[in-house]
């Protein structure tokens, strides 16, 4: 290794809750640094969430979070000409950031009005096992489940 490693930043925590996870997913919602809209959209999903709930919207979402991190997955690796899926676990880091992927795509793709209550009904669906990001999360792990044989080609 030539170069040093890339030192860890510290994330900012979002000014309501002052969560850094919560900051993490507004930045992962904006979109060419608006973020203010960013904010406006999260903030009005968990209005939506604390009015249908009669609840905390923050431990929606962190419940939410916590149901789709997955904790193994599975890399292609090439080995003696062919290539094997072989599950590997998850850095912690990673594991908050596919939750985050996840969630974000499937509330993209459904089909509410607006952004606030596509978030809203899609965290809400996740804090209690469903929605379609929790599926994915089941898909990788049972993916996973399947290529245990090839575990051994880890190293």
């Amino acid at each position: 290794m030539r170069r040093k490693r890339a030192e860890k930043r510290e994330r900012i925590a979002d000014f309501r809750y002052n969560d850094v996870l919560v900051g993490r997913f507004i930045n992962s919602i904006m979109e060419k640094g608006k973020k203010q809209v960013a904010e406006k959209i999260l903030y009005d999903a968990f209005q939506i969430i604390s009015e249908k709930t009669k609840g905390d919207p923050l431990d929606v979402f962190n419940k939410a979070v916590n149901n789709v991190m997955p904790s193994i997955e599975v890399r292609s690796r090439r080995v003696g000409g062919s290539n094997y899926q072989i599950p590997t676990e998850i850095r912690p880091d990673r594991r908050t950031a596919l939750a985050i992927k996840w969630l974000l795509t499937y509330a993209k793709s459904r089909n509410e009005k607006s952004m606030s209550l596509k978030i809203a009904n899609e965290l809400m669906a996740a804090s209690v096992g469903e929605g379609s990001s929790v599926k994915k999360k089941e898909d990788v792990h049972r993916m996973a489940e399947a290529n245990k044989a090839f575990a051994h080609f880890k190293w």
